[in-house]
C-alpha cells in the first residue's frame, strides 16, 4: 500500500514502522577476521555468517587488507574530494556522464509535455526521475571529474546535453539538457560520510525541469544514497527515503517512499507512494520496483484505488547486455561512444581521458599512471592560477548569486549562459578538425595543456 500523506517528510505512518520493524540484517565482522566491529550487509538478508559474505566481492585478499588500512583514518569523514582510490574499483566512464544518463527514458518528457491531464504529467514525470535508478545501482565507481572538464551529447531524441565540472573543492556538476518538449538544468554536489564499509551519499543537487507546451516547471528533492559492503562483501546500493517532484507552477506534487532493503531482501528495490494535488489531496498512486518497472493507477482521497481501474504500467527498464564486465546497459555504451558525440567535439570532453580509456580497454595499470598523470595537471594548474590570483572561470554556465537550501545543506548554483548553443550554431555540423575524433588529445585546462608537472 503507498504512502497517503502529503508532503515531503520522513516517510511517516506505515512506512516509519514498517522500516523500523524490517530494519536491516546486519552482522558485525568478528575477531578472527582482524576488523573488529565492521559492519558487513548481506544484500539478501540471509543468516550466513558474516565472515563468509565479508571473503565475497570484487576485492583480493591482499587489496581488500591494504586498501581497507588505508581508508580506516576517514571513517566518519567526506571522502567526495578524494582521489587516491585505486582504479580497480572504477568504471569507465566520468561522473558527468553519469549524469547523461538520465536521458536514456527521456521519451517519457515527450508524454508528460503532451498530456493534457494535470495528474498523470507528473506520473510520467516522476517516472522519468524514477528511470535513472537502476543505473545508479551499479557498483563501480565513476572516475571524478576534471576541473574544465565537459560531456556533449547529442544523436539521441533530439536531445542537446551538455555537462561541465565547474567546481573541484568542493566538486561541482553543472549539466543542460534540451529538445523540442523540454528543459532541463541541474547544479550537482554531493555530500559523504564514510562509514568504514559503507558509504552514506547526500545529494545536495538542484534539479528543474521545464516542460515547453504549458511552461510548467518540476522541482526534485531526491532521497540519500547508501552503499554497502564497499571492501567486505558483495558491494550493493539501496537508496531509503522519500522522493519529491513538486510542481512550482500548480502546487502539485508527487511524493515517493524509496522501502529500505530489510529482513532476506524484503523491500529491496520497492518504491511507492501518490500523486497529490494543490491541495493534497491524493489522485494516482503509483507503485514499483526502481530497478524494473513502475505503475500507476487512480485513486479516491482515502489513497484507495478508484473502483473500474486498473494498474497500468508507465515504464520499464530496457532490455541489457548480457554479462556486461561493468553492469552497463545498452544506453550506458552509447553515452561512452562516439556515437552521441557531436563533430568537433569539445576537447575538454570527458570521453577523451587518457585514463578512462584505458580502464575501457581493460589495461588498469595504465589506467592508474593516466589517473595520476591527470591529476598532477590538475594541481598544477592550480598553482598556476593561484600565481596568477585568479578564479576558474566556467565556459558554459555561470556563478549565480541564489543559494539553495535542501535538506543536506545550502548549494551555490550555477546557471546555464546560453554560450554553448552560440558555440554549436557557429561551429555548425561540419567537421572542421579534419582529424581523427577519437585523436583529440583530453583538454581541459584553463591555461593551455599545462604540463604534467612543475
Amino acid at each position: 500500500m503507498a504512502q497517503k500523506q502529503g508532503g515531503g517528510g520522513g516517510g511517516g505512518g506505515f512506512f516509519s514502522s514498517l522500516a523500523s520493524s524490517l530494519s536491516n540484517f546486519k552482522n558485525q565482522v568478528n575477531g578472527l577476521l582482524g576488523y573488529e566491529g565492521l559492519e558487513v550487509i548481506n544484500p539478501e538478508g540471509g543468516t550466513e555468517d558474516a565472515e563468509v559474505e565479508a571473503q565475497r566481492g570484487r576485492w583480493k585478499q591482499e587489496d581488500r587488507d591494504s586498501h581497507w588500512k588505508m581508508m580506516q583514518k576517514y571513517i566518519g569523514a567526506d571522502i567526495t574530494s578524494m582521489v587516491t582510490l585505486p582504479v580497480l574499483i572504477f568504471e569507465p566512464m566520468t561522473m558527468l556522464q553519469k549524469m547523461a544518463e538520465l536521458m536514456e527514458y527521456s521519451y517519457l518528457l515527450e508524454l508528460a509535455d503532451k498530456c493534457e491531464d494535470p495528474n498523470m504529467r507528473m506520473v510520467y514525470a516522476a517516472s522519468w526521475f524514477i528511470s535513472v535508478y537502476f543505473a545508479l545501482q551499479r557498483t563501480w565507481k565513476p572516475f571524478n571529474s576534471i576541473l574544465g572538464e565537459t560531456y556533449e551529447m547529442v544523436n539521441h531524441e533530439g536531445i542537446t546535453f551538455i555537462a561541465e565540472q565547474v567546481s573541484h573543492h568542493p566538486p561541482i556538476s553543472a549539466a543542460r539538457a534540451e529538445n523540442e518538449h523540454f528543459v532541463y538544468d541541474i547544479t550537482s554536489k554531493v555530500k559523504t560520510k564514510f562509514l568504514g564499509n559503507s558509504l552514506d551519499i547526500y545529494p545536495l543537487g538542484r534539479t528543474r525541469l521545464q516542460l515547453k507546451k504549458d511552461g510548467v516547471i518540476l522541482e526534485l528533492v531526491p532521497p540519500p544514497t547508501k552503499v554497502n559492503n564497499l571492501i567486505f562483501g558483495r558491494t550493493w546500493v539501496d537508496n531509503p527515503g522519500e522522493m519529491v517532484l513538486t510542481n512550482l507552477t500548480t502546487g502539485d506534487k508527487v511524493v515517493l517512499y524509496f522501502q529500505p532493503c530489510g529482513w532476506f531482501g524484503a523491500g529491496r528495490y520497492e518504491v511507492d507512494g501518490y500523486v497529490y494535488n494543490s491541495a493534497e489531496e491524493p489522485k494516482i498512486l503509483m507503485t514499483g520496483k526502481w530497478n524494473t518497472s513502475l505503475s500507476y493507477q487512480p485513486c479516491d482521497s482515502d489513497g484507495e484505488p478508484l473502483p473500474g481501474t486498473d494498474l497500468k504500467e508507465v515504464w520499464k527498464v530496457a532490455e541489457t547486455p548480457a554479462n556486461d564486465k561493468f553492469q552497463y546497459t545498452h544506453f550506458a555504451h552509447k553515452v561512452n561512444s562516439f556515437d552521441t558525440a557531436p563533430t568537433n567535439l569539445l576537447a575538454s570532453d570527458s570521453r577523451l581521458r587518457s585514463d578512462r580509456y584505458a580502464l575501457e580497454q581493460g589495461d588498469i595499470s595504465k589506467a592508474g599512471s593516466e589517473k595520476s598523470i591527470l591529476e598532477e595537471k590538475q594541481r598544477a594548474e592550480k598553482r598556476t592560477r593561484e600565481a596568477k590570483g585568479q578564479k576558474f572561470t566556467p565556459r558554459w554556465f555561470d556563478l549565480t548569486e541564489e543559494v539553495c537550501v535542501t535538506p543536506w545543506g545550502d548549494l551555490e548554483i550555477y546557471e546555464y549562459n546560453g554560450n554553448y548553443s552560440k558555440h554549436r550554431e557557429a561551429v555548425g555540423n561540419e567537421n572542421t578538425n579534419n582529424a581523427d575524433i577519437t585523436k583529440i588529445e583530453f583538454n581541459p585546462w584553463q591555461y593551455g595543456n599545462v604540463a604534467e608537472a612543475e
